[in-house]
């Protein structure tokens, strides 16, 4: 029995981790979290299955165009003089004794297994041209739309995996304020305790100390917030075994990176919007093909015999039939319409796909700019608030500042890092952003990590 409980609880435990072993191992890198979304992402997913669906629905297109073979077969008992006779006609079977009237005007009951193979050819369907047109196009937007969606996806994991980092470069930053602010507060204490500071002193400094707690609190809670938030956007919710990077990239790289020249590249949206206009286009199109006359073709091979299927002579027909409805209780008019509405907005989606994408474009050249001035405030503002707090300390250490006072110093000190930090995580959001805008992969900032 214990054996078997054994059995049961392992087995238990890796039905439970199965579904996490067959993602792979945890991502160690950027580039290991975006290869890991383009295959589980949930958007990205979502957007494969309606661009397969799409894909689907140009195959399915190809009914009009390609040729079609079908089998029937059944079974008939009859009695009807007609078609008693004609069913032994089919058969083969007529004798001279069946023209007797008495046998004509009441047949005994006849029975005929019929089994036939039809095709059917298409020779000109236009609508069926034009449709098979009009789905390839939306087929090929879908494609798009995915690859976009993908792209979006990618600067998605960017902004969550640089966003984790920096939550935890936050926590480092603060935990090291923390400890400092309660170092100070036993300086404090001691000195009330030696007699050369007041009691208010290590009052406040103990003010000062929790306010950094609670600081740390924050970060940490925004740090484990950051980290579950990468895992969804990875499409594995859940997932602990994450490694980030320990700090967040050199200045000098970031600077280095965002001033690489752009490549012109089409955007997938637009690229996605422009193949939506030309279906809507060759939709116009099947619609106004409904008044054309069709010609299609077929051919079928029939077996008729009483006793069983695919018994007895068979025999062949075959022939060409054209079709024409110029109209059709006005519902080709109505088609023409709806596919005349649809085309002006494609077309209108199309030049707001192209207008979206230029502004997009500027703005996010326009933020990467914004971003480097901030990041070189930062940089200033980390080397005033050190400096300032050195000089705080040595006034400290010589009896000519509080500990108050102190304290302010290097919180000023922590919340420049902190800034700078956010500073450069905004300066790398920010150049991915505008590979985005610009129709590159926004990953491309992973090369920031070697």
């Amino acid at each position: 029995m214990r054996h078997l409980h054994g059995s049961a609880i392992a087995v238990a435990v890796a039905a439970a981790t199965a579904p996490l072993a067959g993602q792979g191992p945890a991502p160690a890198s950027l580039g290991d979290a975006l290869r890991q979304a383009d295959r589980g992402a949930y958007a990205n997913r979502i957007a494969a299955g309606q661009r397969d669906a799409r894909a689907a629905a140009a195959t399915q297109a190809l009914r009009g165009i390609l040729p079609a073979l079908r089998f029937q077969g059944g079974y008939v008992g009859t009695n009807e003089p007609l078609s008693a006779f004609g069913t032994r006609l089919q058969q083969g079977a007529v004798t001279q004794a069946d023209f007797d009237p008495a046998r004509l005007n009441d047949p005994a009951v006849i029975g005929n297994f019929t089994t036939a193979a039809i095709v059917e050819a298409p020779l000109l369907v236009p609508e069926a041209l034009a449709g098979r047109r009009a789905a390839s196009r939306a087929s090929e937007a879908g494609a798009a739309e995915a690859g976009w969606t993908r792209a979006q996806t990618r600067m998605q994991v960017v902004r969550a995996w640089y966003g984790a980092i920096l939550a935890r470069e936050l926590v480092g930053a603060l935990d090291s304020a923390s400890r400092a602010a309660h170092a100070h507060v036993r300086d404090a204490e001691s000195a009330v305790r030696h007699g050369v500071a007041t009691r208010s002193d290590a009052l406040l400094a103990a003010v000062k100390a929790g306010e950094a707690d609670a600081r740390l609190a924050q970060a940490r809670a925004d740090a484990e917030n950051a980290r579950a938030a990468l895992a969804v956007a990875l499409g594995s919710p859940g997932e602990r075994g994450i490694s980030l990077p320990a700090r967040l990239p050199d200045t000098a790289a970031v600077r280095a990176f965002a001033a690489r020249g752009l490549a012109a590249a089409e955007r997938q949206d637009v690229r996605a919007a422009a193949l939506g206009e030309r279906a809507a286009e060759a939709d116009l199109g099947r619609a106004r093909a409904l008044l054309l006359p069709r010609l299609v073709s077929f051919a079928r091979y029939d077996f008729n015999a009483p006793g069983r299927p695919l018994g007895g002579q068979g025999s062949w027909t075959a022939g060409v039939m054209v079709s024409w409805s110029p109209f059709s209780g006005a519902s080709e008019i109505g088609e023409r319409q709806a596919a005349r509405g649809r085309l002006a907005s494609a077309r209108a989606g199309a030049e707001a796909a192209r207008a979206q994408a230029g502004l997009e474009h500027e703005t996010a050249a326009r933020a990467v700019e914004t971003a480097l001035l901030r990041l070189s405030i930062a940089e200033d503002a980390v080397r005033q608030g050190g400096e300032a707090h050195r000089i705080v300390t040595r006034k400290y250490e010589g009896g000519l500042a509080t500990v108050v006072e102190l304290l302010d110093a290097a919180a000023v000190e922590t919340q420049a890092r902190v800034e700078l930090a956010r500073a450069v995580h905004d300066a790398v959001v920010a150049t991915a952003a505008r590979l985005l805008a610009s129709g590159g992969d926004p990953g491309a900032v992973a090369a920031l990590e070697h």
